[in-house]
């Protein structure tokens, strides 16, 4: 697929003011360069159809079509009244998608410790970590509906100082979680006028870490802007979370880019396929060969090589810097504050998930201080993982539990957690590189991703398997988020 690198290859730009808040964003180097000099271009880009821009709207809008129980749920669950696009993506997995609305619903809507506009509030903050303005218009139209004071939509300085003490446990979890200590929550929850009680604070927990990793699978998806009709002339001004302007323009026709390859293209995805079965099969004849098991030495080396092997996986260069985005740096705080690999920190112990499990620790944690919401997440992590159809592309009759586990450790390796039953030499015998720098952009980086990203991985498996992955790498995300805020509980009660 050819894709130009050069300015000259984006679509039209109308000339403007400089206060377009989407000016430089999410545009390439090449184009900022461009940018640079004429100060005064607003860019603006075409509305591609469809919920995403990363899958041809087909290929939704079909399986929508035929989901009886895509748009019942949605009825039963919907926050916000309608089949929005993040929807209709998540529904290409109706099964994944009921528990996602479920506890989504429960999360915003049902009782518990946080007023309804609080809850939105928090939703915003954590979305602005990752200037995902499609999240951030959504919770903005919630909150004003269930009765907050619009005053509040000018910035962080008008809030309560309570939302404004978020502000740091937000940054940590977004991009650093192993960083959340016990002294985070005792300052907190300590006595005063501005406290959080420990049911407030496990709510507002439990939101952050969903809307950060709820923002990785709206740009690992491409998700895109619901159309409204405030479009001029077909075209939309550039937001914060459209995708690069050259990498969508150069598609030229996002309904057939997935299909248009040369015959070389073709043959080369097919054998990296071929590959990767041949990978799994054999990895599983060694397991069944094996006498004895890989001494726990050895198990903590291919850990250690995989976490610093994740060190040189390198994602696009961007300049995160947030505060020139007018509508998103108003809720964000100390905005250059951005992941940093977890294995460069050498005085940092890594999180034994034996020593504080989900199943044994966190779910009975939460469960407690936040009501039946343990049950409802806990059945949406066994849900994605579990989630198969026993396919790979056109391979059917595949156990694909070795792919899904990868992925899932993968992302928990990328963030410091090790299991010790897990052999992490499987991951580099699965995960090829472009597949890696895609995890780690969406699960670190997620305002990063690009279509390119999406097209260079798994070039022969079906849309709907890639989305599979997102969610597979969205639950990993805000599992491990909560496994370290809720260990800083624990410490902090005992």
């Amino acid at each position: 697929m050819n894709r130009g690198s050069s300015a000259a290859s984006c679509p039209a730009s109308a000339p403007g003011d400089s206060q377009g808040s989407g000016l430089g964003r999410r545009v390439c180097s090449n184009c900022r360069k461009v940018l640079r000099q004429e100060k005064k271009i607003r860019v603006s880009l075409p509305l591609t159809r469809g919920p995403s821009a990363f899958i041809p709207e087909k290929e939704v809008m079909q399986a929508n079509s035929l989901n009886e129980r895509m748009h019942l749920l949605v009825e039963e669950f919907s926050t916000s009244g309608r089949l929005d696009n993040i929807t209709r993506v998540m529904g290409l997995h109706t099964q994944y998608l009921e528990s996602f609305l479920r506890s989504q619903f429960y999360m915003l809507r049902m009782d518990g410790p946080l007023p309804l506009p609080y809850r939105h509030y928090i939703a915003i903050m954590a979305a602005a970590r990752h200037q995902c303005s499609y999240l951030i218009n959504m919770h903005v139209d919630e909150f004003l509906k269930t009765g907050g004071i619009p005053e509040w939509l000018n910035g962080l300085e008008y809030v309560p100082q309570r939302l404004k003490n978020l502000n740091e446990i937000n940054k940590l979890l977004a991009h650093r979680p192993w960083l959340v200590s016990k002294e985070h929550i005792q300052q907190l929850v300590k006595t005063g006028e501005n406290n959080w009680s420990l049911p407030e604070l496990v709510h507002a927990v439990v939101l952050l870490a969903h809307y950060h990793a709820l923002a990785s699978f709206v740009f690992g998806s491409g998700i895109n802007p619901e159309r409204d009709l405030d479009t001029s002339n077909g075209y939309r001004l550039i937001s914060v979370n459209n995708f690069c302007v050259c990498d969508l323009a150069n598609d030229n026709n996002i309904e057939n880019s997935s299909l248009t390859s040369n015959n070389f293209e073709i043959s080369d995805s097919l054998s990296e396929l071929e590959a990767l079965m041949d990978r799994m099969k054999r990895l599983q004849e060694e397991k069944e060969e094996e006498e004895e098991e890989a001494s726990q030495e050895e198990m903590d080396t291919r850990f250690e090589k995989e976490k610093t092997e994740s060190l040189l996986v390198v994602t696009e260069a961007f300049d995160d810097e947030i505060g020139s985005i007018a509508d998103v740096s108003r809720y964000v705080e100390d905005p250059g504050f951005g992941y940093k690999d977890f294995g460069r920190r050498g005085d940092l112990p890594t999180f034994r998930a034996q020593d504080y499990t989900w199943e044994n620790h966190g779910f009975s944690l939460v469960n407690r201080l936040y009501t039946d919401i343990g049950h409802l997440l806990d059945e949406k992590f066994r849900m994605v993982y579990n989630l198969t159809y026993n396919t790979m592309a056109t391979h059917e009759d595949v156990d694909t539990t070795m792919l899904r586990r990868a992925l899932f450790n993968y992302v928990h390796c990328m963030y410091g957690i090790r299991y010790d039953d897990y052999d992490y030499g499987e991951v580099n015998q699965l995960l090829e590189r472009n597949l890696k720098v895609y995890i780690k952009t969406v699960t670190c980086y997620p305002e990063r991703t690009t279509k390119r990203m999406y097209d260079a991985y798994w070039r022969q498996f079906k849309h709907s398997e890639k989305v599979h992955v997102n969610l597979l790498l969205m639950e990993a995300r805000m599992q491990a988020e909560l496994l370290y805020a809720l260990r800083a509980i624990t410490r902090h009660l005992t």
